[in-house]
């Protein structure tokens, strides 16, 4: 544990142990007769045993033994989560809880807790985290009350727009997901097409051979070779070499393992290596499309227990339906507009991130003043 005694506080700032701001006690014991799983009038007060896994623990309590404004630590295996607590609640188990003084507010305690302090105890076995273990690190807080709640304020905002960023990707991936249900389907049909889909074969419209099982990851890792041109292994585009070995559109599938049946898009000059498939479309097959299914691991036919792998001859034998070259090109188009919005959406969700990082970093050590 660093010690801040040695740093200069800003202008109305201190350097204070946690025991002296807050009261720590260690969560309860699991009382069933107070507990109930639904939320109701009779128990009204949510029951946290982890705060890392919010909804691993679903209970409620008819007795509240902690108060709106406490936060919680984890304490045991994953050291030192904390969160703010706005509402009355009961912990048990694996979290401290943290009684801030009137004079603090919990808010900015949780926020400088999971970011500038890093809790570290020496253990042969599982990670524990005890209250006067917690009691003894540094806190640097300004002692004005409004400067503390103004610059969790400012947090708390951050990570609104965090939270509903990360809500709205989600809402759109499930709306691909049953856009997808729907549309690869002929449920339903774009504006514009209509007509049976034709019954036929992947092996009709794709050839398909392995990657170079002479390239190994390790290996190529090893040698440091490195280049302008993608390597595909069972995990992805992973490593860049000097050199290319194929050329053009194509699919690469992970041959082997957990993940086997996860699919890639390669175009240009890239080389597949061991443990993947290379699936490229006929004219009849609009890559793009393929991609869509191809991508569902739980499309592939697969063998073996211990680990497993694709059978793609087996797959490609399957009967399946096939709409017209232009209706597959137009329903590629509407998943690339939603991939695009949901990248577009990342892209505004990390920069997010980063923008509440900083902001942790000069607002919990008062390079920014806010009041």
């Amino acid at each position: 544990m660093s010690s801040l005694a040695e740093l200069e506080a800003p202008s109305g700032w201190r350097v204070i142990q946690l025991r002296e701001l807050a009261r720590i006690t260690a969560g309860g014991d699991y009382d069933v007769e107070t507990a109930s799983p639904v939320e109701t009038d009779r128990h009204p007060f949510p029951v946290y045993a982890n705060a890392i896994e919010r909804k691993a623990f679903h209970s409620y309590s008819s007795t509240s033994k902690h108060p709106a404004g406490a936060l919680t630590i984890t304490a045991r295996g994953t050291l030192g989560f904390s969160q703010f607590r706005s509402k009355p609640f009961t912990a048990i188990g694996r979290l401290l809880v943290v009684w801030p003084n009137a004079q603090f507010d919990g808010r900015y305690l949780a926020e400088y807790l999971n970011s500038q302090v890093e809790f570290a105890v020496e253990s042969t076995g599982v990670p524990q985290l005890t209250g006067p273990q917690a009691g003894s690190y540094e806190i640097l807080i300004p002692e004005n009350v409004r400067e503390q709640e103004a610059i969790a304020e400012a947090l708390s905002d951050a990570d609104a727009l965090i939270e509903g960023l990360e809500r709205l990707i989600a809402k759109k991936r499930l709306i691909k997901q049953g856009a997808m249900q729907d549309l690869l389907t002929a449920k339903r049909r774009l504006p514009g097409f209509s007509g049976e889909w034709v019954t036929t074969q992947l092996s009709e419209h794709t050839t398909h051979g392995a990657g170079n099982s002479s390239l190994i990851k390790g290996t190529l890792q090893a040698s440091g070779r490195t280049g302008n041109f993608p390597a595909f292994t069972a995990s992805g585009p992973d490593l860049m070499l000097d050199f290319y070995e194929q050329n053009g559109d194509a699919i690469i599938v992970s041959a082997v393992g957990s993940r086997c049946g996860k699919s890639f898009r390669a175009c240009g000059r890239w080389t597949a290596i061991a443990n993947t498939h290379v699936v490229r479309c006929k004219p009849t097959l609009d890559p793009d499309f393929a991609f869509l299914f191809l991508n569902e691991e739980d499309f592939w036919v697969k063998g073996g227990t211990g680990q497993p792998f694709v059978l793609v001859r087996r797959t490609f034998e399957h009967a399946f339906k096939l709409p017209s070259l232009d209706e597959q090109r137009a329903i590629a188009e509407v998943f690339a507009d939603i991939d695009a919005e949901i990248e577009a959406l990342g892209t505004r969700l990390e920069k997010a991130r980063q923008l509440k990082e900083g902001m942790m970093q000069n607002l919990l050590t008062g390079r920014i003043r806010l009041v």
